[in-house]
């Protein structure tokens, strides 16, 4: 089966000439092209890792979807919270979980930022405020929901950063926690990664209105439509949305336009898209972009280039070999977190 999606417009803004950049602009530029490459890195020895048999269980690779992941973060403070779907990896990194402890993680190691237990989708921080790695289809929402509620009852100046996928949006979570937050005002900043395909069904197939913002505008939330491969648009768009979120004018959304470049899963053959239509995405890959709009600007060069390179190869081997080092829970410790420890007897 050979299907193309209908993609809905989006947002762009032309680069900025190369006389604009400034030394710090050009020391930001390279650190989020550090962090797209970091992410695809390290995404690219997860599926070496996988088909080798080290990582076990469900898969789902971030590859060619780390502009969002990379630039709605640099609008976050540390006291901002996260909450994600499966496709994961590429938050946890840019939030500062550190390579090592996700890779423990994949691995199924008690060093883990979720002691192991919870593997590729399910990962878990509470030091960097990262609530997950959630499994079920928008499950993520109200969970974000919850998070928002707090904060507004406690006066805290928070935001509650939810990805998700276009998939989410076909859900009842969705319109039942766009419909409260709208209500309450409730500082979040929905995240749509809309990457066309809800798992193996075309955009199309699945939803009668496929411009997705249009469905949190209905709910009077405030939405726009962002290139998402473009990370600089996707910084400029997160930024816009958390300073209003800040100023008291309740929750976000934002859709970013994606393409995933890899199978919905490890397990996913991906016979439903063709090859023109992924031969066009790729021409547009966050990394490949970027990396010449930098250096039409100066900002990059062969040098930097390697040197980044190596930074990212260096960070994505020792969080291997901290994860191949690491130790299996023990059998009898099998039913910690699982039955009450504690507690009167009936």
């Amino acid at each position: 089966m050979s299907t193309t999606s209908e993609v809905a417009p989006v947002a762009t803004a032309a680069p900025a000439p190369a006389s604009a950049a400034s030394p710090a602009d050009s020391a930001h530029a390279l650190h989020l092209l550090h962090e797209l490459v970091r992410i695809r890195r390290f995404e690219e020895r997860c599926a070496e890792l996988y088909r080798a048999e080290k990582i076990r269980g469900f898969l789902h690779l971030y590859i060619g979807e780390e502009a969002i992941a990379v630039g709605v973060i640099q609008a976050l403070g540390p006291e901002d919270a996260i909450v994600s779907t499966y496709r994961e990896h590429g938050h946890a990194l840019v939030r500062g979980v550190s390579a090592r402890a996700v890779m423990a993680e994949l691995y199924g190691k008690q060093e883990g930022c979720s002691g192991g237990r919870g593997g590729s989708m399910h990962l878990f921080d509470v030091k960097t405020r990262f609530y997950g790695g959630h499994a079920i289809v928008a499950s993520c929402l109200p969970v974000a929901l919850g998070l928002a509620l707090a904060d507004h009852m406690q006066h805290r100046k928070r935001v509650t950063a939810c990805f998700f996928g276009d998939g989410a949006v076909a859900e009842g979570a969705f319109h039942e926690t766009l419909n409260m937050a709208a209500l309450w005002r409730l500082p979040i900043l929905f995240c749509c990664e809309n990457n066309l395909y809800e798992m193996g069904t075309p955009l199309a197939s699945q939803h009668s209105e496929t411009k997705l913002a249009a469905k949190a505008a209905a709910y009077r939330v405030p939405a726009s439509a962002v290139d998402g491969m473009d990370v600089e648009a996707v910084e400029r768009a997160a930024h816009e949305a958390v300073q209003a979120i800040r100023d008291g004018k309740g929750p976000q959304f934002v859709e970013f336009l994606t393409y995933r470049f890899r199978s919905h899963s490890m397990f996913d053959p991906d016979q439903y898209r063709s090859r023109v239509e992924a031969t066009e995405w790729l021409q547009r890959c966050p990394i490949k972009t970027f990396t010449a709009r930098l250096r039409e600007r100066a900002a990059l060069d062969d040098t930097s280039m390697a040197t980044i390179e190596a930074e990212v190869l260096r960070e994505v081997d020792d969080a291997v070999a901290f994860a191949e080092a690491g130790t299996w829970e023990s059998v009898e410790s099998l039913t910690r977190h699982v039955y009450s420890s504690g507690g009167a007897s009936r």
